[in-house]
This record gives C-alpha cells, structure tokens and sequence, in this order.
C-alpha cells in the first residue's frame, strides 16, 4: 500500500467531476506534509503513470491533476474517462466505434466453407484409398523387399 493511498480513497469516493484542493488540504486529507519538490516544482503534480507513486494515486482513482498553481498553492483534479468499479482498480469503458479496425491477413474466402464437409462416424481418413495400393505397401514390407533394400533387421 502506498502512502498516497488515502488520497486515493478520498477520490474514489468523490462524485465530483472537478475537485478544487489546496495543498494544505492534500496534507490533511494524506495525513503528513508534502515533499518540499511539491511546493517547488509543477512537475511533482504532473500525470505521469511510470515511477511516480504520488501521480498513480490520483489516476487509479479516475483523476488528473490540472490548473497546479505552485506559487498559490492551490489545483484541480477533473476526473477522466476512467470510471471507478467496485472498489477494485479503475476500469477503462471503450466505444468499439472508436477502435481501428486491424487489417486481416487472411484472405476473405478463409473459412467460407466451414462446416459443409461431414466425416461419417467410422471412417478412417488415413486408410488409402486405392485398396490396390494398399496390398503393394503390405506386400512390400511383409516379404522383407523393403526391409532388405534398408539394410534393416527383420524382426
């Protein structure tokens, strides 16, 4: 759990779209004060995911930082397209008529003819189908004609 975690609740726990806050109340809401780089630097508040705990606080629960006023003291947090589950992570609710289409590889016709070949119970797909064939094979291999020509032992 991080530290930032109940700033994580207090958002999650929000109906609002925009929150305003100052950072006075981000410390109280967090229970210690900020790191002096938040007072100092805009960057501190910004919504990059990667390695700053402070920032995935607020985009776990559906947030983003806007309007850092450092000098003041004072931002927003305007919630996103990401809409709180039940209490678990946020999820992300995508329009499929916003999704590119991926181009196939495949040809159109692959496929097309699924399901109209029907193998009867019982038949065997690897007997050969010429019976004549089959006898010159068994033949071959019963009299020892390929088993000599191999160099084989017979057994």
């Amino acid at each position: 759990m991080s530290k930032y975690e109940p700033l994580y609740q207090h958002l999650t726990a929000s109906d609002h779209e925009r929150l305003e806050l100052g950072f006075a109340d981000v410390e109280e809401i967090l229970g210690f004060v900020l790191p002096a780089s938040a007072r100092r630097y805009a960057a501190w508040w910004s919504n990059t995911d990667g390695s700053h705990v402070q920032a995935q606080a607020w985009l776990r629960a559906g947030y983003e930082t806007t309007d850092v006023d450092v000098p003041g003291e004072r931002l927003g947090f305007v919630a996103t397209k990401l809409k709180k589950g039940f209490g678990e992570v946020s999820q992300t609710y995508l329009d499929p008529r916003d999704q590119p289409t991926l181009p196939t590889k495949q040809h159109p016709l692959f496929g097309s003819m699924k399901g109209t070949s029907i193998i009867m119970p019982g038949v065997d797909l690897t007997q050969p189908a010429d019976l004549d064939w089959a006898n010159v094979y068994d033949d071959a291999y019963d009299h020892g004609v390929v088993v000599e020509q191999q160099g084989l032992k017979r057994p």
